[in-house]
This record gives structure tokens, sequence and C-alpha cells, in this order.
């Protein structure tokens, strides 16, 4: 099977082997396994730090230029090119048996586009953003979504989304991703909800992940006099603001920034930690939610994309609203009713250790296999 995937992703060279981001290069390493020929169609370069890893099957590449409209100068550059990357797709989607669409982004876009034109070829799209119906999104990611779900325009399609909506066409499938393999599975240990209360947060340092609402809520239980301490691992543009936070409030003791920290060090901070706390704007499958889950972690997050459906709605996890005081006053609520946290961190660690490695690759391969 020849496998075509088409992507915004950076394919990068380095020490003469094509490197990605880690943790698609992870998922593609799946899926490159059980085909004969396995090309990646995506720009070529990055100016930007990126965390990453080799591919175990090194694909060959079709290098694109990168699409970029956020200025005028970037917008013209990018239509100027956009007829030589729509060339490179048809030519990439004749010689491939497998069409595999990386959405929502600009190459994603133009690859919807041309997979009308390959109604008999078996083709399935990766729709890591929010799938809500109700979710306000910009343009382009509603058009993606719209074509992907319109049977007349997208055939032999299978589109793995996050969250079971409804309303879906037969061809939007409830999909996942996974961290851990079946040997990693444990029983979590048992938590004491009454004592000492450690939160974490895992994510990049940037507005939509409200790291700085994170602290603010986990201050105020200070504050009140719980004996709470807050672990942030991640780096990114809002480091310096929430380290000058610290400092100015005098938060040493109970606040930690560890930056990037590699998985297993984040690994053995779950296994441990009372709750996870993820006041996102917007998520995809937000994965550190599964992963805390899976060691018994419970989760506190905002009731974006899928994350409802994750938490069972507040079955096993607590969902936010980031507002400050009402977040507050509902987390108080919860931490008077230890019986039902126990209950909590049981149920999720039972639902996130279903989510594996063996079976995300029994789920690919069959789609691979699908007719």
């Amino acid at each position: 099977m020849k496998f075509l995937v088409i992507t915004n992703a950076p394919t990068l060279k380095e020490n003469d082997s094509y490197v990605a981001y880690e943790p698609y290069v992870r998922e593609m390493n799946i899926w490159a396994k059980y085909v004969d020929a396995f090309t990646i169609l995506s720009p070529t370069t990055y100016d930007k730090a990126l965390l990453t890893s080799r591919f175990d099957v090194q694909p060959e590449v079709i290098s694109v230029r990168s699409l970029q409209f956020d200025s005028l100068g970037a917008m013209i550059s990018s239509l100027l090119s956009m007829p030589v990357i729509v060339v490179k797709l048809f030519q990439a989607c004749k010689k491939a048996d497998h069409i595999h669409l990386r959405c929502p982004g600009n190459m994603g876009l133009l690859g919807c586009f041309v997979q009308m034109f390959f109604p008999k070829k078996t083709k399935t799209t990766k729709y890591a953003g929010n799938w809500d119906p109700k979710a306000k999104q910009p343009l382009s990611y509603r058009f993606q979504k719209w074509i992907l779900s319109n049977p007349f325009l997208t055939k032999n399609m299978q589109v793995l989304v996050y969250g079971d909506w409804p309303n879906q066409t037969k061809n939007i499938k409830p999909f996942f991703t996974a961290t851990y393999k079946d040997s990693e599975i444990e029983t979590p240990i048992k938590r004491d909800y009454s004592g000492d209360l450690k939160f974490v947060f895992v994510g990049t340092l940037v507005p939509g992940k409200r790291p700085l609402l994170a602290l603010q809520i986990i201050e105020a239980l200070y504050k009140q006099g719980k004996n709470v301490f807050l672990e942030v691992y991640g780096e990114g543009v809002l480091k310096q603001e929430l380290q000058d936070y610290i400092h100015a409030r005098g938060l040493e003791k109970m606040v930690t920034l560890h930056g990037n920290q590699s998985k297993d060090m984040i690994k053995e901070t779950l296994k441990t930690a009372h709750f996870l706390i993820l006041p996102s704007k917007s998520e995809g499958w937000p994965k550190v939610i599964a992963e805390g889950m899976f060691f018994g972690v419970i989760p506190m997050a905002t009731a974006v994309s899928c994350v409802p459906y994750m938490l069972d709605f507040g079955n096993r996890g607590i969902l936010i609203e980031a507002h400050l005081n009402e977040d507050v006053s509902h987390i108080n609520n919860a931490l008077k009713d230890t019986e039902k946290l126990e209950s909590m961190s049981k149920k999720a660690s039972k639902w996130s250790q279903q989510y594996t490695l063996e079976a995300f690759e029994k789920a690919i391969v069959k789609l691979l296999n699908y007719k």
C-alpha cells in the first residue's frame, strides 16, 4: 500500500534523517508499520523551537511552501505558491493507494479539495481540532468540517474526530489517541483528599491554555487555608509573566515551574498528583487529561471540545467555567466530599486505561484495511 500523508506539520531534515513534532511522529510510526510506501507532503522549514523525533520508517518527502495569511506579504506569497502546491497534491494523490489528511490546517484544506477528485481511493482524515458543531471557529476550520462531513463531496473517507457528537454523517468516527502501553497499566494509589493536595498543570504556557488562571485558582484556595501546591510543566511566551506573578505575590512555596521535562518525569508526577488543572480556551483531544486519568488523577478542565465526554459530564472529573470565583467555589464544594473524589479517581483510571497504544494500533490497522 502506498500511503500519503498531507499535513501542515513541518517535516525537517536533521543529520540525514527526517524528523517532525514528537507526538505526531509517534502516531505516524504506527501507521507506517503497516504500509509498503510512506510519503509525506508538507512544508520542510520551521523557524521556531520544536520538540522533534526521528521517524522510525523514513518517509519520502514532497516539500511544499508553508501557507501563511497573517500579513499582506505572506498572503501574496502564499497565493502565488498555491498553484504549484495543488499540482503536487494532485500528482501525489494519483500515485497513492491511501490518502491521509491531517486537519485542520491550510494544507489540510487544500487536501480536502483535491481528495474530491479521487472518490474511489481509500481515505482517512485525522481531525485534531475541536469537532463540536456549536464551537466558534475560523471560517477555514468550519469549511473543512463541512467538506469532510459532506457525503457527496467526500467519498470513501473515514473522518476521525474527538468526541461522540450527535447528528453526524456515517463517515464521522469518534476516535482517540494514546500515550501508554498495556504494560504500564497499574492500580492507582489511593489518594488522601483531606490533607496536602497536589495540583499539576501540563501544557504550553500560552494564552489559549490559561496557565495564569490555573495559578490564580490554586492561589485562591491557598489563601482560604487549603494545603495546596501547584507544579507547572511546560514552556511558552507566558513563562516570564508567571514568574513575575509568583514573585510579586510571594507564592514560591506553593508553586514550582519545572519547564519542559521528560515523559517519564511527568508520568511519575501524575502517579502521585491529586488533580490536573487545565482551563483551556479550546482543545482537540487534550492528551494530558487522559494521561493524568490513566493514573487516577482527577482532571479539572473547561467544558470545551470533547472534554465533557472525557469527564463523563462530571462523573470522572470536575468541569470548570474559567471564571475565577465560580470555579474556586465549585472546587471547594467538590473537596468536601472525599468519598466522591475517590470514586472519581477510580472511574477516571478505569476509563482512560482502555485507550492504550495497543488499542490505538489495532484501531489504525482496521482503518487501513477498511473497504
